[in-house]
């Protein structure tokens, strides 16, 4: 597993033209040479594409020459059997190791999974955010009776989960929509109707969530039954943090805790709806057990890590 990597993911919001089908042409072409930074703390460059014979050799940009873009270019390099995710820039916006495409590669990306200590996997689930499509996919594959839905801004994101990152077609269990996460989140449609919603919003150049407002927090909650959870990738280190975590508690009126940076400053909250939840230090035990065995996710260090945070083996909210 990766673990000297910072995550930043991104779900381009900042250009508001118009959805044209000369960005899906432009998106689709392939040919392209690549060579995409890797984040300094990296000491071997990455692979090109080049040498993939089954990768597409392109970097996606989904514009006509001469436009303002709309999205950051997406692009992609391979280093140690895993293929990695960008935006233009050094910074990782997913991840997939070859041999093994179902599993979480990052470690942020296991945590994200952590609301399996205290609810099993409800009807739905929403990732927002797309990605490079890793929680979309273990979802999907683990969760037989879940309908699983990915949202997603960038026309190009959702191309190159499909054709680079192994995400299967749609069928009757695993939706992607292609819209801004505000439009989904504030559509009436979808409130009380998603037991876990896993938040993963940023732009590029990883400046904060791109969505962070105490009502978009609001909406997300409106989205969730009773019980439900949110959880959110955010960057510990950074000016944004303390912002999105105050947000967070108002608008989940503070049934929030977060776990301890990962990688080079990764946080993940996860926020409460419903009934007061209440686990013994056995019970967390036991569940923690079965989620090691069953999805190969480490949540005994989840456990500890949530431990330390609240004070207290046992874990009420």
């Amino acid at each position: 597993m990766i673990k000297l990597i910072r995550r930043a993911s991104a779900e381009a919001r900042a250009f508001l033209q118009e959805h044209d089908d000369d960005a899906l042409e432009s998106a689709t072409e392939a040919g392209r040479k690549l060579k995409t930074p890797r984040p300094a703390s990296r000491k071997r460059s990455a692979s090109k594409l080049d040498d993939e014979p089954r990768a597409r050799k392109h970097a996606v940009a989904a514009e006509k020459p001469g436009r303002k873009p709309r999205f950051a270019p997406v692009t992609f390099s391979e280093e140690g059997g895993v293929r990695y995710l960008h935006f233009g820039t050094e910074w990782v916006q997913g991840a997939m190791r070859l041999r093994h495409p179902w599993r979480l590669e990052l470690e942020y990306a296991q945590q994200m999974m952590a609301w399996l200590l205290f609810l099993d996997a409800p009807a739905r689930i929403a990732q927002l955010g797309l990605g490079s499509a890793a929680l979309t996919k273990f979802c999907y594959r683990h969760f037989e009776q879940s309908l699983v839905e990915a949202v997603e801004l960038n026309p190009a994101v959702v191309i190159a989960a499909h054709s680079m990152f192994a995400l299967p077609s749609e069928d009757a269990r695993l939706r992607v929509t292609e819209c801004d996460a505000w439009d989904f989140v504030s559509d009436a449609a979808n409130h009380g109707s998603l037991g876990v919603m896993q938040v993963d919003l940023y732009d590029a150049t990883a400046r904060g969530p791109v969505l962070d407002s105490v009502a978009f927090y609001r909406a997300c909650r409106d989205c969730l039954s009773e019980p439900g959870m949110l959880s959110v990738n955010l960057f510990g280190d950074h000016p944004s943090f303390e912002k999105n975590l105050k947000n967070l508690r108002t608008a989940f009126a503070g049934r929030v805790i977060a776990l301890p940076e990962v990688h080079l400053g990764n946080r993940i909250v996860l926020a409460f709806k419903g009934p007061s939840l209440a686990f013994s230090a056995e019970q967390l035990a036991q569940r923690a057990e079965h989620i090691e065995a069953r999805y190969e996710l480490p949540a005994f260090d989840w456990l500890l890590k949530l431990s330390e945070s609240a004070g207290t083996a046992d874990f009420s909210i």
